[in-house]
């Protein structure tokens, strides 16, 4: 369930962590594996000022798994799920939305701020302005290319998911509202993109 740390109180010293007081759900929600079931989880739905009830559980069910074959990323659906593709194809790109399965530790789930892509150059910024895989509730989201598709399986590219990885959703990438006509990014994004290209 929830910890809550006071660092002003003898709390413990967590690295990069500069406020002199630190409230840190950093179990804000809890995940267990059950065969058969999915992942369990446990919310903890945050104090009473800020609108919190009482814990309550719920189940996530993983509707399939990434498998990374020599250089090809392979959306594998569970077949119960395989009917939910319909239509898909007439999709380019799709979200993939997907649990961080190896940061699944305490540390990695109290650790709230980092610098991107672990360079130091880098501002130290909140894991929520950030696609960093250490966070809260350790879910990820990327953008795909469809390469193609066969039955409950789905080839794409661009996906920075380990082999393994339980896939939460799926989603189709619309340009109309996914693309956003002047959004920004703070300056280190930008110096990201320049250096990949």
């Amino acid at each position: 369930m929830g910890f809550l740390v006071e660092k002003s109180r003898g709390g413990p010293d967590i690295p990069g962590c500069r406020s002199s007081r630190l409230w840190l759900f950093f179990l804000a929600g809890w995940l267990t594996f059950w065969p058969g079931l999915g992942y369990t989880a446990g919310v903890d739905q945050g104090p009473p000022e800020l609108g919190g009830k009482p814990t309550a559980t719920f189940n996530l069910h993983p509707v399939g798994v990434v498998r990374q074959e020599k250089d090809r990323a392979i959306l594998k659906i569970r077949p119960e799920f395989a009917p939910a593709l319909q239509g898909i194809e007439g999709f380019s790109h799709l979200w993939v939305l997907y649990w961080f399965h190896g940061n699944d530790r305490p540390e990695e789930r109290a650790t709230l701020q980092v610098h991107p892509r672990r360079d130091p150059a880098n501002p130290l910024t909140g894991v929520f302005a950030t696609r960093a895989p250490v966070r809260p509730n350790l879910i990820g989201l990327t953008a795909c290319r469809i390469i193609r598709i066969k039955g409950n399986v789905l080839e794409v590219a661009d996906l920075d998911a380990l082999d393994g990885t339980p896939i939460l959703d799926l989603k189709p990438y619309i340009p109309e509202g996914d693309a956003i006509p002047g959004a920004t990014a703070p300056a280190w994004v930008k110096s990201l993109h320049r250096k990949e290209k």
